[in-house]
């Protein structure tokens, strides 16, 4: 069964909590804190396989977890970090977190961190210093992001077929592949994109079959969007029209317009065939072309048939030049936007934040109810690794508030000591002995 889309949930592993522990030997009754680090979380990582061509396993196991990290322990033995899950999706799969892509897997191998593993907290030994040589301070693990990912599927194929319900689209597809859709004489015989590999004069040319369009395709109709986004990234265009179509000019027409409402499809280099064409009048086929031609006067049309061979070699070379053309130029399209960011990293400046942009790194929010919504990507980290249940770890919290200026803006906005301050999903309150 092909499914081209799927949600999935993914939860990253937990980072490990530090120890809080001391040395304890004969003869050594001072030894000093040795609390370990806690392990790193296992992170949720996705790779291209060729070998892999649908995402139906998702379908059936909708959430993905990677391992925890292991607490650290005495004698400053670090925990194991979690083992990273790498889950093998199709090649063209895009993995997306609400509108924002996080990955494009467009060739074989390639590998994407989605969710990020929460880092192991620190023990106490990390924490000793010539003032402090007792800490009783250790971090608990970050958690691990969770959230669901929407996965889409775009087949990547050199030539992709397009044409109306029925065009031959099949037809063609088998009898230069080894592929083996279904066909048969009515419209939408083809409910899913099916793939198949044509060789000719040793090249082979990847080429997918898409679903019959209609009008109307690039606002959802019919199948519509779910199977345009198909040929997006082929190379090349094959439309195909029945040479039995009543006007073959208005059938070009109608796909021509819903690729160019889709996206910039109609810029991608386009071959057209008109199918059917055994035992056909050469004065219908003439006739067809030049519809054909009014609409598109520098197209290049074959008369074609699957079935009976029929100019069928003259059209696979045809496509494997179109496809050269336009896989060179992508090539150098990428390499030039290589060179560009390569260049534009050189000459990047080192910047310094005065005070103004560093009080940027974290805002005070003061809400209806009286508490306090701290929020910055530094100050949360902190947070997220302080153990509320540990009074020492606490204060040490309370302390790099202080450091950052925060403390000063909370009361300025009014706060009090009794005042609940959440940052990262943790409240506390302010105390007297700040």
């Amino acid at each position: 069964m092909f499914v081209d889309t799927a949600k999935v949930k993914l939860q990253a592993g937990k980072g490990g909590n530090g120890a809080v522990s001391f040395r304890r030997e004969i003869y050594i009754p001072k030894g000093g804190p040795d609390g370990g680090d806690g392990g790193k979380g296992g992170s949720i990582i996705f790779r291209a396989d060729k070998d892999t061509n649908t995402l139906l396993d998702f379908r059936f196991n909708p959430e993905l977890t990677a391992e925890d990290g292991k607490n650290g322990s005495g004698q400053r033995s670090a925990g194991h970090s979690g083992k990273d899950l790498i889950v093998e999706v199709p090649v063209g799969t895009i993995v997306r977190r609400e509108d924002v892509v996080l990955a494009d897997l467009a060739t074989d191998g390639e590998e994407a961190i989605i969710a990020k593993g929460g880092d192991g907290g620190f023990g106490n030994a990390h924490f000793k210093s010539s003032t402090r040589q007792a800490p009783l301070i250790a971090e608990v693990g970050e958690p691990g992001e969770a959230f669901e990912a929407t996965l889409e599927l775009k087949l990547i194929a050199d030539i992709g077929l397009v044409g109306l319900p029925n065009a031959g689209k099949s037809t063609f597809l088998a009898s230069v592949s080894n592929a083996r859709p279904e066909i048969a004489d009515y419209p939408f015989t083809t409910l899913t994109p099916q793939l198949g590999v044509a060789t000719i004069d040793g090249q082979d040319i990847l080429i997918a079959d898409i679903p019959g369009l209609i009008e109307g395709a690039a606002d959802g109709r019919g199948l519509g969007h779910d199977f345009l986004r198909h040929v997006d990234r082929t190379a090349v265009l094959l439309h195909l029209i029945d040479v039995y179509n009543d006007d073959a000019g208005e059938a070009y027409r109608v796909i021509r317009h819903e690729l160019e409402r889709y996206s910039n499809l109609a810029a991608r280099p386009e071959v057209i065939a008109l199918t059917k064409c055994e035992g056909v009048d050469p004065e219908i086929i003439a006739m067809q072309k030049a519809a054909i031609l009014e609409v598109n006067p520098g197209a290049q049309v074959f008369a074609i048939s699957a079935v009976a061979g029929q100019r069928i070699k003259e059209l696979l070379r045809t496509l494997a030049d179109y496809k050269h053309q336009a896989r060179n130029v992508e090539s150098k399209s990428t390499a030039e936007e290589d060179i560009e960011t390569k260049v534009a990293d050189q000459v990047i400046p080192t910047i310094t934040l005065g005070a103004e942009q560093l009080s940027k790194a974290w805002h005070v929010e003061k809400r209806e109810d009286g508490t306090f919504l701290v929020t910055g990507p530094k100050i949360e980290k902190f947070a997220r690794r302080t153990d509320l249940d540990n009074y020492a770890s606490v204060n040490r919290l309370r302390d790099i508030m202080k450091k950052l200026g925060i403390r000063a803006e909370l009361t300025t906005q009014g706060a009090e000591p009794d005042s609940i301050i959440e940052i990262a999903g943790k409240q506390f309150t302010l105390v007297e002995d700040w």
